[in-house]
């Protein structure tokens, strides 16, 4: 067994990586698959955006109150 030992107060030890483990897994989208744009929450038809797209934390208070204001969220 791999011995814990502290080198310059940092804890050092076996890593817990494994380098010959495929980088993609399957069943994981790739944000440049196709049709990932229309399955992006908070984007719409004629390229506005919604609160939805910059956070998921109570994006519905963070949209404007006028419907008539532009919604600038974060890029």
């Amino acid at each position: 067994m791999f011995k814990e030992r502290t080198i310059a107060n940092i804890r050092v030890g076996k890593p817990k990586v494994r380098p010959d483990l495929p980088s993609h897994v399957p069943g994981v989208r790739q944000g440049n698959e196709p049709g990932s744009y229309d399955r992006t929450p908070g984007l719409l038809e004629g390229g506005k955006v919604t609160a939805r797209r910059s956070t998921g934390i109570n994006s519905h208070a963070r949209n404007p109150i006028d419907q008539r204001s532009p919604n600038l969220p974060p890029p």
